[in-house]
């Protein structure tokens, strides 16, 4: 349950949303990278901040020698819990007053909607993107990744991998080895790329339309589109630091989608008449959270553009 100010008494209650409060989730989840690189398996279990969604694992089935002849061991598998606590909140809360309202030529109502779906996605990227590229696993980042041979740089604190349209796409195929070596799963994966990043690419082999496997080549039609098994997202809300000599350095992630999940829901979308003044207040409460389920299946990518 989320606090409150001292004097003030704690409701809970079931609230039914205007017609217009699905259309502002909808808009949402429609701009939002993280929609698209994760899974939402377990959103329809959460109501408010405060909630804890339990995650049944699928146990691991043991293997074993036969003999013949032999008595077969019995395993009973034991699935593990994973709590995954919903403890991240937003709130938006605008007046409109009656008389703009009346004299507007614009529907006030469903354009501050679409501004604060806007400004909701911002914020919650920019917490996820900046959160989650320090879970993924020890043998998926640094200058000596993978997990079987250590053979890959990814970029390290005080040494970043310099960035460049000769090498990129090997990076991102360097990546891609990375996930196999976890036996990560080639189906959902998806890379998330500063803006700079995917003008590399256009630049790179792959702006010719026949090594990209495209109809149309990259250069007229403006998409990246999948690169060796990912499909590539732009984000300009990727965490950026000073490092590497003065360099922007910035943490890319690459993942499979069952890597995290993601939950949201607007749990509180109400308009009420102000009691100070002509207008009607709207206010919408979005409870959200996310969690590393695999961090074998996270990669941290940590350049800076060369």
């Amino acid at each position: 349950m989320i606090t409150a100010a001292a004097g003030t008494p704690q409701y809970s209650g079931i609230f039914i949303p205007e017609i217009w409060s699905g259309k502002l989730l909808v808009k949402f989840y429609a701009a939002t990278v993280i929609a698209g690189v994760t899974n939402t398996d377990y959103e329809g279990e959460i109501k408010d901040k405060g909630d804890v969604v339990k995650i049944r694992q699928v146990p691991d089935i043991q293997i074993r020698d036969y003999s013949k002849g032999g008595n077969l061991v019995i395993q009973r598998p034991e699935s593990s819990i994973v709590e995954f606590p919903i403890e991240r909140a937003k709130y938006f809360n605008f007046i409109c007053d009656d008389i703009d309202k009346h004299q507007t030529d614009i529907a006030l109502m469903d354009s501050w909607s679409i501004d604060a779906s806007e400004q909701m996605k911002i914020v919650v990227d920019e917490e996820f993107l900046a959160d989650v590229y320090a879970d993924a696993h020890s043998s998926n980042k640094g200058a000596t990744a993978g997990l079987k041979t250590a053979a890959f740089n990814l970029g390290a604190s005080a040494a970043p991998l310099a960035l460049t349209k000769t090498n990129i796409l090997d990076t991102l195929v360097d990546v891609g080895t990375v996930l196999d070596e976890q036996n990560v799963p080639s189906e959902g994966r998806s890379i998330v790329l500063p803006p700079f990043a995917c003008g590399m690419i256009k630049k790179s082999d792959l702006k010719d339309a026949s090594l990209s496997g495209d109809g149309t080549s990259m250069l007229r039609n403006g998409r990246v589109g999948q690169v060796d098994r990912f499909m590539i997202y732009h984000s300009n809300l990727l965490t950026s630091v000073s490092d590497g000599g003065g360099e922007t350095a910035w943490h890319i992630i690459a993942l499979q989608r069952n890597a995290i999940t993601f939950a949201a829901q607007m749990t509180k979308m109400e308009s009420l008449r102000a009691e100070s003044t002509f207008g009607t207040l709207v206010r919408g409460l979005n409870v959200f959270d996310y969690k590393v389920l695999k961090p074998s299946a996270l990669v941290d990518l940590y350049v800076y553009k060369a």
